[in-house]
């Protein structure tokens, strides 16, 4: 196990460029081919980062600041993804979680219950935060690990069922044999289908077309992406209350995110495609009738100008949310610049709408919100056996891009309180 977590702590900059030279060479790519597929990976993540990086450390403290505007003092703080992801590295369980997760997809590419290779190492964090949470409910470490099991294995199968509707919608990102087992996303799916044929039945409504190529043809320069970033970083920092050189920063930050994302996804896609391509040729060879995907990080998906920008909108939507509705206690604060991680795998099934992709974001975080307060004590109670020092004046904790506070972590959370 500390093998596993000397991996992880690298990061997926540097993990992921050492899987795929690997899986290039076992694949039987050239050491050459293998080497530059390996680091497009690592150089498309590291360029990922770098401008989520920017957008979050530019849009988290504007965002904190509306949250003090609005003068929002509930009990349950959203610390945020990077916490949780911590809580799920750092639960006691973790080493024979993680190993049951190995096996568990191993077993089910053998007997052909998924088509998913789950080489996202990284998010397994996701299903670790959600296994923790629950072990906190239980305190039974069978229980858990079985129901957490079980989760991973359904998420594989999930994960094969949107595939080729994730490819279809962005096809212009070449997703060709991926998938995306990533829980977090998986389990909003259902809402956007949902928000999607309620609309479709609604006269007027079903008319309403966002998608971003419209808004460009519609608008001109003014419907393209880095006018839109640049618009809605001014709107957010006004309701900030920043002054003129902050609102100007702001939204030359929010702009350059809208254009260099996909840059640098289109980089990380070069490197994944070489890789992908000899995988599919290998695996037709020894398993002819078969099909495989590459399970990866949602990341690769957030450059798409229609995700990005509603996930700005919700951010004062969030913080509204907060205030109005009733019995509500979580405190939107760390996840806020995060929110477009929500909309990823909804996109497709609203067919890149943003209309539609704001009403289901606001259901998806009005479904957070109380699951957050519901979970909390239990939430909490898995971080401090985490060993997660709690932040000053902070009692309660929960976050909102996270495996736990979604309607599936919600069920088996309150499975867990039954042993």
């Amino acid at each position: 196990m500390q093998i596993i977590q000397t991996i992880v702590n690298l990061g997926a900059s540097v993990m992921m460029p050492i899987i795929f030279f690997l899986v290039g060479l076992l694949f039987r790519l050239s050491v050459g081919k293998a080497f530059k597929a390996g680091m497009l990976v690592g150089i498309g993540f590291t360029g990922v980062n770098m401008v989520i990086t920017l957008l979050l450390d530019n849009l988290g403290p504007a965002s904190k600041a509306m949250v003090t505007r609005m003068g929002l003092h509930l009990t349950v703080v959203d610390t945020g993804w990077p916490t949780a992801s911590t809580i799920g590295w750092g639960t006691p369980i973790m080493p024979a979680i993680v190993i049951g997760f190995l096996v568990i997809n191993a077993l089910m590419l053998v007997f052909k219950l998924t088509k998913t290779v789950d080489i996202d190492i990284f998010n397994y964090w996701i299903f670790l935060l959600l296994g923790a949470v629950v072990y906190a409910a239980s305190g039974n470490f069978w229980a858990t690990a079985i129901t957490t099991w079980i989760v991973f294995g359904l998420t594989l199968i999930v994960a094969d069922l949107t595939a080729p509707w994730i490819q279809r919608q962005y096809a212009s990102l070449n997703l060709k044999g991926i998938s995306f087992p990533h829980l977090t996303c998986l389990a909003w799916v259902p809402f956007g289908i949902f928000t999607n044929w309620f609309v479709e039945h609604i006269p007027g409504l079903n008319k309403i077309d966002m998608k971003p190529e419209k808004i460009q043809k519609r608008f001109g320069v003014f419907g393209e992406p880095l006018t839109l970033g640049f618009i809605l970083g001014i709107a957010i920092a006004l309701m900030a209350g920043y002054d003129v050189s902050k609102v100007l920063t702001l939204a030359i930050n929010v702009a350059a995110a809208m254009v260099l994302l996909p840059k640098m996804i289109d980089i990380l896609v070069q490197g994944l495609t070489l890789v992908r391509d000899a995988v599919e040729k290998q695996l037709k060879k020894w398993f002819p009738n078969r099909e495989f995907y590459i399970g990866m990080d949602t990341a690769l998906l957030i450059g798409e100008p229609s995700v990005l920008a509603t996930g700005l909108i919700l951010i004062p939507i969030a913080i509204v949310l907060a205030f109005i509705l009733p019995g509500n206690k979580m405190l939107p604060f760390v996840d806020l610049a995060s929110l477009m991680f929500l909309l990823a795998l909804v996109t497709p099934f609203v067919k890149r709408n943003m209309f539609r992709m704001v009403i289901a974001g606001t259901l998806i975080l009005i479904c957070i919100f109380y699951v957050g307060t519901d979970i909390a004590n239990f939430y909490t109670k898995a971080a401090v056996m985490s060993k997660i020092p709690m932040p000053k004046g902070i009692v309660s904790m929960s976050n909102i891009v996270g495996s736990a506070t979604t309607w599936v972590g919600w069920i088996v959370t309150k499975i867990g309180t039954i042993f």
